[in-house]
């Protein structure tokens, strides 16, 4: 009878959690039934126990958590009521049903069992603190926590959480799990101390790192030198990039103006009645090419001597960061000339220092010249429309008195004609 019992009583509660239990219960669900009623018998085979207790306990077992299908709140309430009815459908005595309602209430976790049923169903409850899947269960019953809306915990304080429970709190009552699973929950628990204590120190050497690499950067001045050498010769470069782009547009309109005044107007200069036009062509032409002459020269590159000798290096004249002072020399001279600058930081800095200085006074040579150049670019523009505004002026107004004497002449001569004379 105990056996058809126990049989049609897994088969209820299997039916029962799998059916009716929130999919959000991922730790109290059958599984976690099956681990409790495995570990009861694993007790039950290392105790002396009537045949009535044993099947109280594994009862107790399977039903302890049916009352989950109603929800978390005194949930161990509900498991009573749910049991009381299925087991009373079943003819089972009301003397186990009792032992089995008083095994369930001793799965709260804070009571205090009272008989040795209520200490074995208590520690296979707790079992999983002794067991390999102990991990697994755990992560379990924290996401479990999260779902419900119960409690948040990160992994490191849950970390904290279950070595405050195995510690300080949960305790095995029968011989049995004093004997095999407190050693084993005891490894379980120092593994978890040494994990945390890792964790810990490892965010403590973080915090530690981040302050000293902090400090350094605030105490070490190399740091902001290089910065700055960095920053200052990048736009010493770009500021010379853009005087070349200014230049070679320079040179580019200014050669399309040749081009055009070379191809539209010379070539009509031949004829004297376009001899108004020769100045004003002059002086555009003119200015193009000083413009011209003035963006090459903007451009165009120094030649250095490209040498220096073992008492330049010793003497720390020399910038070995330039190429033009040294592209003549072989390359063990240049490479120990660096292994001796690289020896001294105040003669690496000096080297930049002179770099930084003479791309500096480049740059001042270029933009002056540059400047120059767009001045004189600008006035012969303002020139040469003005010089053939005045040509052409010049032009219409001479163009204009010719006609005029012209016209005067024809009217002379007709005042002077015979009257009986008709015009030709």
């Amino acid at each position: 009878m105990a056996e058809a019992l126990l049989k049609e009583t897994y088969t209820f509660v299997s039916d029962l959690l799998k059916n009716q239990l929130h999919q959000d219960f991922i730790y109290h669900n059958f599984i976690h039934t099956q681990r409790v009623l495995k570990s009861t018998q694993e007790i039950m085979e290392h105790t002396e126990l009537s045949e009535e207790d044993q099947l109280v306990l594994q009862l107790s077992a399977l039903l302890h958590d049916v009352g989950y299908t109603k929800g978390c709140e005194k949930h161990e309430e509900k498991s009573v009521i749910i049991t009381r009815e299925f087991l009373k459908s079943k003819d089972v005595d009301e003397k186990i049903i009792a032992k089995v309602s008083d095994c369930i209430m001793a799965t709260v976790f804070d009571a205090e069992p009272e008989n040795q049923l209520e200490k074995i169903i208590r520690d296979a409850d707790a079992s999983h603190f002794a067991k390999p899947y102990f991990e697994e269960a755990s992560e379990y019953l924290r996401i479990e926590l999260e779902l419900l809306n119960k409690k948040k915990y990160s992994p490191s304080k849950w970390r904290e959480e279950n070595i405050r429970v195995l510690r300080d709190v949960h305790r095995y009552y029968t011989a049995y799990a004093l004997e095999y699973w407190q050693p084993k929950k005891e490894a379980i628990l120092k593994d978890l101390v040494k994990k945390n204590k890792k964790r810990k120190e490892k965010k403590e050497l973080a915090k530690l790192k981040s302050k000293y690499k902090a400090q350094y950067k605030s105490a070490n001045p190399d740091r902001s030198i290089q910065t700055f050498y960095r920053v200052a010769l990048r736009n010493h470069i770009k500021l010379s990039d853009i005087a070349d782009t200014k230049a070679n547009i320079l040179l580019s309109v200014n050669a399309i103006i040749i081009s055009l005044v070379l191809s539209n107007l010379i070539s009509k200069l031949d004829n004297p009645s376009n001899a108004y036009l020769i100045w004003p062509t002059i002086v555009f032409i003119t200015f193009s090419i000083i413009s011209m002459v003035l963006s090459i020269i903007a451009t165009r590159p120094n030649v250095t001597r490209g040498q220096f000798t073992k008492e330049d290096v010793e003497q720390k004249k020399v910038n070995l960061t330039f190429f033009g002072n040294f592209h003549r020399m072989k390359l063990e001279e240049y490479q120990w000339a660096i292994d001796e600058m690289l020896k001294d930081k105040d003669y690496v800095y000096s080297s930049l220092t002179k770099d930084l200085y003479f791309l500096g006074k480049v740059l001042d040579r270029k933009y002056r010249i540059l400047r120059t150049t767009y001045s004189i670019f600008m006035a012969g523009m303002i020139i040469s429309v003005i010089a053939f505004a005045i040509s052409f002026n010049s032009q219409a107004q001479t163009n204009r008195e010719a006609t005029s004497a012209l016209q005067q002449g024809y009217y002379i001569e007709l005042i002077h004609q015979p009257k009986d004379a008709s015009p030709a």
